[in-house]
């Protein structure tokens, strides 16, 4: 028997000028690709707050960095709460989904990290370094970033310090829950939106899944990404499950075809897992 069709909100900002990329195009298509299974709309996130109550289901895609947002984003997240809404990703992700904090608890747990402190007082711990990053807690595409000579002065208001490392090369994986779909990677430092795909070893798959099965995402799309250092290290940059760039336009025809399909099979098990609250 034939599933009734369910109602998706697709949350995305169209005209979000992200630089190297194009955020409107890949989430214009992939709600081509959607609305074969789903009866689809599209908002921004300044609206997604006041419609999800219509909608069976809430996909949250390239929607720009929180940072620009901060009391719709909050505001965005309790409705969901109060609602039990579905959402994809769920708000449950621990990843960027709750800042960049999660960088220093991996960093002092041994992981594969780069440096991460976010306290003053622990500047100390971090490895000596000829400069020195500083983001926000809450940050993205580089906004809000320094790179600093030196920490004397640096005030960690919702923010964390590393240590700018030499890299050789950047390198994205794109999983849907647990399932690894593709990678991409950055060839040239100098170029470093300029990606193609890229075919990873089964180390680079260990690393990359370790933090995967950390970040237990049963359901949604997350995106480790990861830097090679000069000296031969894979670190981890960033485990990006808020709202992913997927780079579609790069991939394979058969590779876009098995993500979409993941994707809808995804959206899927949501649905049937926590029932909606009423609202």
């Amino acid at each position: 028997m034939e599933r009734a069709r369910p109602s998706l909100l697709l949350v995305t900002d169209l005209h979000y000028p992200a630089a190297g990329r194009r955020y409107g195009d890949e989430d214009v298509w992939l709600a081509g690709a959607l609305r074969a299974h789903f009866d689809l709309a599209m908002c921004s996130p300044l609206d997604a707050a006041a419609l999800l109550v219509a909608f069976d289901l809430v996909l949250v895609r390239n929607s720009g960095p929180v940072i620009h947002y901060p009391q719709a984003d909050a505001a965005f997240r309790a409705e969901v709460a109060r609602r039990g809404t579905r959402l994809v990703n769920p708000l449950t992700a621990r990843g960027d989904m709750q800042g960049k904090g999660y960088l220093v608890d991996l960093w002092a747990a041994g992981e594969r990290v780069i440096p991460t402190v976010a306290r003053r007082e622990d500047l100390g711990l971090l490895p000596d370094a000829d400069r020195w990053v500083v983001k926000p807690l809450r940050g993205a595409d580089s906004i809000g970033l320094q790179v600093l000579d030196h920490l004397d002065d640096v005030v960690l208001d919702d923010a964390i310090a590393q240590p700018c490392v030499d890299i050789v090369t950047e390198l994205s994986f794109v999983y849907v829950g647990r399932r690894f779909q593709y990678a991409v990677h950055a060839p040239d430092q100098a170029r470093r939106w300029e990606l193609v795909p890229y075919q990873p070893t089964p180390d680079e798959l260990r690393f990359a899944q370790r933090f995967v099965d950390w970040n237990a995402l049963e359901v949604g799309v997350q995106r480790v990404d990861a830097c090679r250092t000069r000296d031969g290290d894979l670190l981890l940059v960033e485990l990006e499950d808020l709202n992913p760039y997927l780079s579609l336009d790069l991939i394979e025809p058969a590779t876009r075809a098995a993500f979409t399909e993941a994707l809808v099979d995804t959206l899927w098990a949501a649905l049937d897992d926590t029932p909606t609250a009423a609202g």
